[in-house]
């Protein structure tokens, strides 16, 4: 759990920069995307159906023409790839498109909420040690903030950059061994990287408030668990309100977001709608967990898919309060079907509408209180992100509260 000790998020470029999450703790590349697993062939479309399809015959004499006449030799796959992608491109939907299998690989490991690593973080300037994560080898090895990497194995990484180390710790497959610094003393620990659960939460309380804050970066696979857990530890310290922090969160997994909006509505409510070929099925929660605190959501413009979902589910149907930008306006359901050489294809299948049945796509959610942050500049000379969003999302559960 993290403290926070003022009210304005430190956004100084450098230090965005800075950070680097060791063995592959990486933002998700999902372009907004809400994923949609499918491996079948289609809900009506067979195998049989496409063999008396003319076109698709006319397509294979093609395909089988080139092969055989070419002047020069053809890479199958490749040709392939080349085929599947453009049939995406002539569907004209941005959301609809072709992944290699590398492109493929990074999406699902970004989503998968897991990786395979020791568990902290490091400044990329000093390569010191910016945070350990519990219940990870970097923190059973004794591994503090604070400290820096000067070795790997018998290695010196001095003039090493933080993504130089990384590569070095996500290659090992066995033990190995960090020198680092501490003050002006040096120690070595032996590590094994190990499986663990990526951290894709941030949550504390709100200083001298009942309020707790727990903002979400990405609808991974294993977020609701996370969230299960800082509710719980939040619960403890006497929470009861809650400001929950969407911004800049791209979207994941709909199961996902489903998952966290379960833990908070009453059985019966709507989560969200699919308007596909006309037709419109409403999905509620089925579960018998709720919460009763007060919420506020924070937005703004990169909020979008799932974290839309989430949003306009928490206002409409439990009545949430949005705060800050309108949000970016992903309206779209995409499915997936992974192909053999482990590429992707991702394509629109439907429309998701909010509780009251509206459609987001290309609007976004519009927020009850619009409100932009502004910059302020601190006692170093620093350009920092004075977060004005935030301290109104603590104004406006205070007000609720008298």
């Amino acid at each position: 759990m993290n403290k926070q000790n003022n009210n304005y998020k430190g956004f100084n470029l450098t230090w965005v920069i800075s950070i680097v999450i060791v063995t592959s703790i990486i933002s998700a590349i999902t372009s907004g995307v809400i994923v949609y697993n499918n491996n079948k062939l289609s809900y009506d479309t067979t195998y049989g159906d496409l063999s008396k399809d003319e076109k698709l015959n006319e397509f294979l004499s093609v395909y089988a023409n080139i092969l055989s006449n070419y002047y020069e030799d053809i890479d199958k796959s490749k040709l392939l790839d080349e085929a599947i992608a453009g049939m995406m491109d002539y569907l004209g939907d941005d959301y609809t498109t072709y992944l290699d299998d590398d492109k493929t690989a990074e999406l699902f490991d970004s989503l998968s909420g897991e990786y395979e690593g020791i568990g902290v973080s490091i400044n990329n300037i000093d390569k010191s040690i910016v945070k350990v994560y519990d219940n990870t080898p970097a923190q059973k090895a004794g591994i503090k903030e604070g400290d820096i990497i000067i070795g790997y194995n018998d290695i010196d990484v001095i003039n090493m950059s933080a993504t130089e180390i990384v590569e070095l710790i996500k290659s090992s497959k066995n033990n190995f061994t960090l020198k680092l610094k501490r003050g002006e003393e040096t120690y070595s620990v032996s590590l094994k990287n190990d499986t663990l659960i990526a951290p894709n939460i941030d949550y504390y309380m709100i200083e001298n408030t009942n309020i707790g804050y727990l903002s979400m970066q990405i609808f991974s696979n294993t977020l609701k668990e996370q969230v299960e857990s800082a509710l719980k530890e939040l619960d403890s310290l006497g929470m009861q309100s809650l400001i929950i922090d969407l911004r800049d969160n791209t979207g994941g997994y709909l199961t996902a977001a489903v998952d966290v909006a379960n833990i908070f509505l009453k059985s019966g409510q709507k989560i969200y709608g699919l308007e596909y070929q006309n037709e419109i099925t409403y999905y509620s929660d089925n579960t018998n967990e709720h919460k009763d605190y007060k919420i506020v959501v924070l937005i703004n413009e990169n909020t979008a898919s799932a974290s839309e979902i989430l949003a306009a589910a928490l206002k409409e149907s439990y009545g949430a309060k949005l705060v800050g930008e309108t949000s970016f306006g992903k309206g779209k359901v995409q499915q997936t079907m992974k192909l053999e050489d482990g590429s992707m294809v991702k394509y629109t299948s439907a429309y998701w509408l909010t509780p009251s049945g509206n459609c987001i796509d290309q609007k976004g959610l519009n927020p009850d209180y619009y409100v932009e942050n502004s910059e302020i500049t601190d006692s170093e000379g620093n350009t920092v992100i004075n977060d004005d969003q935030l301290n109104k999302s603590i104004q406006v559960l205070k007000e609720i509260a008298n």
